[in-house]
């Protein structure tokens, strides 16, 4: 189990996100439940996969707008209610009331999938919210994913239908006797006050439309229509297991503005994924109109011009009084907000807005860590990573929060340790795992995304260094969480894929895919400039390799251990071949990721390690430290120098301006991680691929890690690094065990190492190199007394507790 406090921190999200499973009963979820819409799209209009881009070759499909529809039942409960919990899904999102109240915070629920494989959807407890006597279900359902239609910006273009929502109220009355609340024709439904709905797109929301207490018992429906029942198929019903999105944090305005051009500009000071939320009072028919952004140009005018663009709020008032919205079914990455008010022609009084805000919306994870040092630089740089990896934390692992919104699958395994560090990602990556086995093919090839809802062309469908999450991945998962059953249920997933890199491979070598991505080179960042494709496809193919041996192992797999062990043997042999030079340790081009992938992922021959990471840290000494590796190898570069006693290396490759990196983008104005490393006004600026130097700080800086061969932090490792003018580090990570947390400080040359180790466990403490000829003392926190410890160079084991280490 987890440490007490993130075990209560899960227990009051479970209650929140309230996806509940009824104890001891079966039953059957859905009982006599039907897929209910306001409206059928013809089998022959529908686009599925999607359309990459506008889709204007479609004629006229997803050329409509689809309604948003709400959706309301009544029900009359005669008896006493013991027990009372609802099953519902809503394609592509949806909101629920019983009885006029909101039930739950989620935000864009359910998460979205393949929705030809499968539908998630969520369990709530509703046994507070009804009562004796007349009930009322009322549901919104809003587009996602499941319809992207031809209007605004759009990154894909396709439609699995129109809005459709499922749902069963099962009531246990307390004389026994069940009753089931299903979605049938005895529903109504009606277009709601949303008038466009795109989850690339944006939201408009007309107030004149709302009708008040629709959701509530009593009202008078007779004017609403009965709802279309779907017949056509969709995916499997399943419980959606993941924390749910949420809004996580308000952001007030910092700053109003006038653009050169005379436009009114709001700035919220910190780029985010998420939603606007607004008061207003004003003149019934007045439409505010709201382009979020998460940049300026030189006249200080929004553009979406790195975000996409047009993606707009759209809200009219209906006048009378203070009214307040914010949008429920799409979001954005932005920091700015161009808002213009457009008055009706019979404007009586001037609209005015009293409250503006920035809502960021996320996936609910718990936070699981925590990092700061006394370098207020390092610190700004892990905030800047920080928030690149929260914007893109959603149902999937997006790319960014605005242009594509796709789960790119490099950046899961390579920004994964980082992400792990600070955030409990077991049950999001879990999906993530399920996203690819649905999307695999038949010939075994894992595309780029998942879910793929467009079939991108060339390396954008099929790299090696992105499919390979179909192997890395579910192994993470493992080491990090323990969990051996998502390494079952993905491991024929991933023979499958390995079959395919195998059938792929000429003589054992991968030539093909993205390779480096946004390495810097002399060109615009893209596809690899500085390194060999070969040489990170076949890096990558070995890693994958060595990963099937040991799980083959573990497993009991003879067979599968004998053919991976061979195979990866024959993948090095060749590599060496083609790539190394043994007599001067040369890797390819010689580039930061042609030294740091193969040494890292084992290529290397063992006696020559030290050759090419001498290479490596001379190439990096004569470039003056400068960053070249891309998103692929970056991650290897960080863990080869950390792990090989090098952060001396890292700290001064990070700790500039003048270069592009983090520093550089800081210096740039920059508030959340971007998508190339000099901050491309041009690019997405609201990134995660680019944050692996987040692990260091954890792994190297405060030093907490795992054993290679340990499972869940069944072997801790506590080792910080102090680099470079840092005088301490404050680091902690509430692992499955519990907390382990790395606190050090120098001061007036002393040494000091605070250390928490959680409860049936043991840490090998090393100590950093320039200390480990000094005499130690290591005391217990709890009883004020020594502890005698036996130390050899600095490194000594010691058991669960809180402990204090002096040199002396």
């Amino acid at each position: 189990m987890r440490g007490p406090a993130l075990t209560l921190i899960a227990a009051i999200l479970c209650i929140s996100c309230n996806n509940t499973k009824p104890e001891n009963e079966t039953f059957d979820t859905w009982a006599n439940a039907e897929w209910i819409a306001f409206e059928q799209l013809d089998d022959s209009m529908k686009v599925v996969p999607a359309i990459h881009g506008l889709g204007d070759d479609l004629g006229d499909k997803c050329v409509k707008r689809s309604v948003v529809p709400m959706f309301r039942k009544e029900f009359d409960v005669v008896e006493h209610i013991e027990h009372a919990s609802i099953s519902i899904c809503g394609l592509g999102h949806y909101e629920l009331y019983i009885n006029g109240k909101k039930i739950g915070n989620r935000f864009l629920s359910p998460g979205w999938t393949n929705y030809q494989k499968r539908c998630l959807y969520n369990s709530y407890n509703i046994t507070a919210q009804l009562k004796k006597g007349d009930n009322v279900i009322g549901v919104l359902v809003g587009n996602g994913f499941f319809n992207i239609n031809r209007e605004r910006y759009r990154k894909l273009t396709g439609a699995y239908g129109y809005p459709r929502l499922i749902f069963n109220i099962r009531i246990k009355l307390k004389n026994g006797s069940i009753k089931n609340i299903v979605s049938d024709d005895h529903c109504k439904v009606i277009p709601s006050p949303i008038t466009f709905s795109s989850i690339f797109g944006g939201e408009d929301y007309d107030a004149t439309l709302e009708q008040a207490d629709w959701n509530s018992s009593g009202f008078d429906d007779s004017n609403w229509h009965m709802p279309v029942i779907i017949s056509d198929s969709m995916g499997k019903l399943v419980l959606e297991e993941d924390y749910p999105l949420k809004v996580m944090q308000p952001f007030d305005v910092q700053e109003v503005f006038t653009s050169q051009t005379g436009r009114t500009i709001y700035d919220f000071g910190q780029n985010a994924s998420g939603i606007i939320s607004i008061k207003v009072k004003g003149n019934r028919g007045a439409h505010i109109r709201i382009w979020p952004d998460e940049l300026i140009n030189s006249e200080k005018n929004v553009t979406q011009r790195s975000g996409g663009g047009p993606y707009e709020f759209n809200y009219t008032l209906k006048g009378g009084g203070i009214e307040e919205w914010q949008p429920r079914f799409s979001y954005y990455g932005f920091r700015y907000a161009d808002v213009e008010i457009i008055e009706p022609e019979d404007a009586i009084e001037k609209t005015e807005i009293l409250e503006l805000k920035m809502l960021h919306t996320r996936n609910s994870a718990p936070a699981v860590g925590s990092f700061v040092c006394s370098d207020t630089f390092f610190n700004e740089i892990y905030e800047l990573i920080n928030w690149g990896i929260k914007s893109n934390m959603a149902s999937v692992a997006t790319d960014c929060p605005h242009r594509e919104k796709l789960g790119w699958l490099e950046q899961t395994y390579l920004v994964g340790p980082s992400m792990h560090y600070n955030f409990d990602i077991h049950a999001f990556y879990s999906k993530i795992v399920t996203d690819m086995m649905d999307s695999q093919l038949d010939n075994g090839l894992v595309p780029d995304i998942a879910p793929e809802y467009v079939p991108f062309g060339g390396g954008f469908r099929d790299s090696p260094e992105w499919g390979s999450a179909a192997v890395i991945i579910p192994w993470q998962i493992y080491r990090w969480y323990g969990d051996e059953e998502v390494l079952k249920k993905a491991y024929p997933m991933m023979k499958r894929y390995i079959a395919y890199l195998q059938s792929k491979a000429l003589n054992h070598i991968l030539d093909y895919g993205l390779g480096d991505w946004y390495d810097l080179g002399p060109d615009h960042p893209g596809v690899a400039q500085l390194t060999p494709k070969a040489v990170t496809a076949t890096s990558i193919y070995f890693y994958d390799l060595q990963i099937m041996v040991r799980i083959a192992k573990m497993m009991g797999l003879d067979n599968d251990f004998g053919k991976y062990s061979t195979l990866s043997a024959e993948v090095k042999e060749a590599f060496l071949k083609k790539f190394y030079n043994p007599e001067t340790g040369v890797c390819a081009t010689g580039s930061q990721t042609a030294y740091a992938m193969p040494l890292y992922v084992g290529l290397i021959p063992e006696q020559d390690e030290a050759l090419v990471l001498n290479n490596l840290v001379n190439s990096i000494i004569n470039n003056d430290y400068a960053l070249t590796s891309g998103d692929i190898g970056y991650h290897f570069l960080v863990r080869v120098l950390s792990e090989k006693g090098r952060s001396d290396i890292l700290y001064q490759m990070n700790n500039r301006t003048d270069r592009p990196g983090y520093g550089y983008q800081l210096k740039k104005g920059a508030t959340s991680l971007t998508e190339s490393w000099a901050a491309l006004a041009d690019v997405s600026n609201n990134h995660m691929m680019l944050g692996h130097l987040m692990e260091w700080f954890y792994a190297g800086l405060g030093g907490i890690y795992q054993a290679n061969n340990s499972i869940a932090y069944s072997d801790i490792i506590i080792a910080p690094k102090p680099v470079g003018t840092i005088k301490w580090v404050k680091c902690s990570y509430n692992a499955i065990k519990g907390v382990i947390s790395s606190e050090w400080k120098i001061e007036a040359n002393i040494f000091t190492l605070n250390i928490e180790i959680p409860n049936d466990a043991e840490a090998k403490i090393i100590i950093p190199e320039e200390y480990m000829k000094s005499s130690f003392e290591v005391i217990n926190l709890a009883t004020r007394k020594s502890v005698g410890v036996k130390i050899n160079d600095g490194v000594f084991i010691l058991k669960s507790g809180k402990y204090k280490v002096i040199t002396k």
